[in-house]
């Protein structure tokens, strides 16, 4: 699918598979990424911008994608099915779109009215203009939009400032573990919180171990 046109040709059958939007404002959210956002998870029609890590960015859809929404990632090369599925992202619920050329922006705004929420890998922010083009389709829509990278005005920006990986012995075993540094910018103001992931999914903070890790 690399074509508007080609998106305009799923709505029919997405419309059909889609279950019937929930009446609250806010989407189903991981609970360990819930300290992060304002009001504790993601609002519809709002966008909100990661910086520093594609794996929270796609994490924030998981809780939405497992609990029967449709998702689209635009722009992400390096999007890797295993680590989505890992994640809790559903793959026969995932539009996909690893390489949208000019298109991105354009993509972007036509998904927001059948998808229910939205990740876009931006090399570079649009225009305000742009930004509030897509921004009315999300209000229109009920859809939501992370930006992994820079955008206008997003719901709340969240910047990694540091990363720790563990897992590994002397010479064997895997990385199974992950700590993010993470500083939210919202309109509750600035803060820092720690993001855990275990075996490539998000820890809820009651069942996370707690350990001190320094910014890189």
């Amino acid at each position: 699918m690399n074509s508007l046109a080609t998106v305009r040709s799923l709505q029919q059958r997405i419309s059909e598979m889609q279950p019937v939007r929930l009446d609250a404002r806010v989407l189903p959210t991981p609970e360990g990424l819930r300290p992060l956002l304002p009001g504790g998870a993601l609002r519809m029609g709002a966008s909100y911008a990661v910086q520093g890590s594609r794996q929270l960015a796609l994490a924030l859809l998981a809780e939405a994608s497992a609990s029967g929404a449709w998702c689209g990632v635009i722009g992400d090369a390096s999007f890797g099915a295993e680590a989505a599925a890992a994640l809790g992202i559903a793959l026969e619920r995932c539009v996909v779109i690893p390489h949208p050329g000019e298109d991105a922006l354009g993509l972007t705004g036509a998904l927001a009215e059948i998808l229910t929420v939205l990740l876009l890998a931006s090399p570079s922010p649009p225009s305000p203009g742009e930004a509030e083009r897509i921004s009315a389709r999300l209000r229109e829509h009920d859809a939501a939009l992370v930006v992994a990278g820079e955008w206008p005005r997003p719901e709340s920006t969240l910047h990694v400032t540091g990363s720790r990986w563990d897992g590994l012995g002397r010479g064997h075993g895997l990385l199974a573990n992950r700590e993010l540094v993470v500083q939210s910018q919202d309109r509750l103001g600035a803060r820092r919180h720690t993001v855990r992931f275990a075996d490539g999914a998000v820890v809820a903070p009651d069942t996370a171990p707690v350990r001190r890790l320094g910014a890189r």
